[in-house]
């Protein structure tokens, strides 16, 4: 069974076009959103294209900067077309079947597809590859760290420092051809997030943030990323506040012909954490 990718909304379902019931070809498998990946389906050009892939069940910190899959072609029988009753297809196209090894998320035995005759083109274009492109796109959770350590006690009236390891802050992207035919969905890390929990309104930097160095003075070291709590977690579940970092990734596509354009630029992915914070207490003594 072969079963095209399927998109929906929380409002809208939109159906999947094509159900392909034949020896050979194995069914498509959607991937799932991942605990740190929002989730979460756009329309580009009248088609809804989702996003399932958060880490992918990657540590955090995993997932590479760009990859490939390579479709391929193949004239659909005269035989399948009768077994699965499919109808003729439209004038100036062949009916295919398009495979696409090495994708998790799209066709990876099989799909039938329009092929214009004359230039090698799916009806759709790109955007039939896109699908399949943002579908197995990594887009990892980036590794957070913070300043006291996590483990450690932070101080009210002290900031927080929150950062991503800079080498961690990079665009992943992937690309999927057949033929004359491509598209390639990009993932731009944008803005880091931090929640404090407790209740508390989140704050948000763009960029990774700064890192703390031990190495150097404190008056010498600033961030624009960081939070200062103004009351101790004394009283908060465990005595620490749920606290998480999260990050904004803007999600955009490019094809053959010209085509591409924005996604979406409010995909995020992100961990929570416990933050103990204590009350810092004075002495004062009297000379």
């Amino acid at each position: 069974m072969l079963v095209l990718i399927r998109a929906a909304q929380a409002a809208a379902t939109l159906a999947s076009a094509l159900l392909l019931t034949m020896s050979g070809l194995a069914p498509v498998t959607q991937a799932q959103a991942a605990p740190g990946g929002s989730g979460g389906c756009y329309p580009v050009d009248l088609t809804w294209i989702c996003i399932y892939s958060g880490s992918r069940g990657g540590s955090p910190g995993s997932g590479g900067r760009s990859s490939a899959i390579v479709c391929k072609f193949t004239k659909a029988g005269p035989g399948l077309l009768r077994r699965t009753g499919t109808g003729p297809p439209s004038p100036g196209y062949q009916w295919d079947i398009m495979s696409c090894p090495g994708s998790s998320a799209g066709p990876a035995s099989g799909q039938l597809v329009q092929v214009n005759i004359r230039t090698g083109i799916p009806a759709g274009g790109p955007v039939v590859l896109l699908k399949i492109g943002v579908g197995a796109l990594t887009v990892p959770v980036l590794a957070a760290a913070t300043a006291p350590p996590r483990g450690r006690d932070g101080l009210v009236g002290l900031p927080e420092w929150y950062w991503v390891p800079r080498g961690q802050w990079h665009p992943v992207s992937l690309t999927v051809s057949a033929g004359p035919v491509w598209a390639t969905a990009t993932a731009r890390p944008t803005t880091l997030s931090y929640v404090p929990g407790g209740g508390m309104g989140s704050v948000s930097c763009p960029g990774p943030g700064a890192s703390l160095s031990r190495s150097l003075p404190a008056a010498e070291q600033h961030t624009h990323c960081s939070y200062t709590y103004g009351w101790p977690s004394t009283g908060q579940p465990g005595n620490a506040f749920r606290a998480g970092m999260f990050v904004t990734w803007t999600v955009s596509w490019t094809g053959s012909g010209g085509a591409g354009g924005l996604i979406t630029d409010s995909y995020r992915t992100g961990i929570a954490f416990a933050v103990r914070v204590a009350q810092a207490e004075a002495l004062v003594t009297k000379p």
